[in-house]
Formats: structure tokens, C-alpha cells, sequence
């Protein structure tokens, strides 16, 4: 356990199921008080696997949706000291002649305009308490690009853009800001996807397996910790050696 988390508020975005569920549980194991954000606030502790601070219902690539759940998240446990921008969709698999372009405007807003947006609700009170961290759930689609998901691949790359951007306006405040850029992980979102385009992507990995919700989440609660002092503006790969760089 952390101790450094003991007591400290995290908001996990898309955290009643797969990837957001493994890191809230994470690092309410090391003592945080998570807040889950998700499309519903009918969570069922014993699903996810710990009992959060609060469920919070919201849309978030939505302005008003994400301005009115983070004054309910304040009002209900405080400020978050950590805030997890994991929500996500992959889109379908397919070639960009073939993308209809209101798909693409929804994979690219759950994917990027939320971080931007939540992140956003956050800055103030974190640059007030002269604390904070922000973590960017990205992948190795960003840094490669991988053909047949190209918005899921720009949203990835715009992600971690910001996360630099972001970085560099705020390192003198208290607050890092960083991402982790997965290869894939098991999860359900594997049924968006084709055999090949899996098969695929497996082949990329030198270690020759996916990557764990439970590896990802230990990488996440790192670099959402005290400890991670003095590193912002980063992606932390988590790629199974795919990515060197």
C-alpha cells in the first residue's frame, strides 16, 4: 500500500467496468477516496470490487454534464487530489474511406474532448492546494498509429499532446500531469474489435501477451502518487517492450 494516497480524493473516469474499474479499486486499496464517474450511477460495489466515495452519473464529453459533476463531486467528498481521465471507446474497425464522419466525432470526443474537459473542471482547485495529479489513460495507438483505427489513433496521439501541453503550463504549480500508453489490454472492448485486427496487435508485442488490468493499475497508482514527484509530461508506456521510445 501507498500511504501517500491515504485519505486523498481520485476521480476515475469510466471506472465501472474494465480498465476505469482496476485502477479505481487500485487505489482505493491504497487508501484513496475514488469517485467514480461513468455514463450511470448504478454501480454495484461488489461488481467493481470495493465500495467508492461516490458514483457520480456523467457524460464526459459533455461541457455542462462534466461542469455539473465535478461541483456534485466537490460538494459530496471535497477537491480530488488525482484525477484519472480513463474513459473510452474504440470505434469500429475500419478503413478511413469508409468511416462515417459522425463516428469519427464521437470516438474523438469520449477520447479527447473529455480529457480536456475534466481535466479542465479540476486545474483550479488543485493550483489552490499546490497538489495535484493528472493521469491520461492514452495507448500505443497514439505514438504508432495502427491502421483501420484511425480516430481512436488521433484522439490517443491528441491525449498525449495535451498531456504535454498541460504539463508545461502547470509544472511550477504542485501538479504533474502525465499519461500511460497501453499496447491492449483484456477487456470487454475486445468485442468491438475483428479476430485479425487482435491477432494483429497481439503479434506487435515481443512479450508475446496482452497486458493485465491488474499491471496497468499498479503503472496508473505510481504515477498518481507522491512518489512520481518529479516526472511530468511524460507517457509511461506499458507496451510489453513494443515501444522504446
Amino acid at each position: 500500500m501507498r500511504k501517500g494516497l491515504s485519505g486523498q480524493v481520485a476521480v476515475v473516469t469510466g471506472a465501472a467496468r474494465g480498465i476505469g474499474a482496476g485502477i479505481a479499486k487500485r487505489l482505493s486499496e491504497d487508501g484513496a477516496l475514488v469517485v467514480v464517474w461513468d455514463l450511470s450511477d448504478q454501480v454495484d460495489p461488489t461488481a467493481i470490487g470495493f465500495e467508492p466515495a461516490a458514483v457520480v452519473a456523467v457524460d464526459v464529453a459533455d461541457p455542462r454534464s462534466v461542469e455539473a459533476a465535478a461541483k456534485q463531486t466537490i460538494a459530496l467528498v471535497g477537491a480530488p487530489q488525482i484525477v484519472v481521465n480513463n474513459a473510452g471507446i474504440n470505434g469500429p474497425v475500419m478503413p478511413v474511406v469508409d468511416y462515417a464522419y459522425d463516428t469519427w466525432r464521437r470516438v474523438v470526443s469520449i477520447n479527447l474532448d473529455s480529457v480536456f474537459l475534466v481535466s479542465q473542471a479540476f486545474i483550479q482547485p488543485m493550483v489552490n492546494a499546490g497538489y495535484g495529479r493528472i493521469v491520461n489513460v492514452a495507448s500505443i495507438a497514439g505514438k504508432e498509429g495502427v491502421p483501420g483505427i484511425s480516430a481512436y489513433a488521433a484522439a490517443k496521439a491528441g491525449a498525449i499532446g495535451f498531456t504535454k501541453s498541460l504539463a508545461k503550463e502547470l509544472v511550477t504549480t504542485g501538479i504533474t500531469v502525465n499519461a500511460v500508453a497501453p499496447v491492449m489490454v483484456e477487456t470487454p472492448l475486445l468485442q468491438q474489435m475483428t479476430a485479425d485486427h487482435i491477432a494483429a496487435s497481439k503479434a506487435k508485442i515481443p512479450m508475446q501477451r496482452f497486458l493485465s488490468i491488474g499491471e496497468l493499475s499498479e503503472l496508473v497508482c505510481f504515477v498518481a502518487s507522491p512518489e512520481c514527484s518529479f516526472t511530468t509530461g511524460f507517457v509511461f508506456d506499458a507496451s510489453g517492450g513494443r515501444a522504446t521510445y
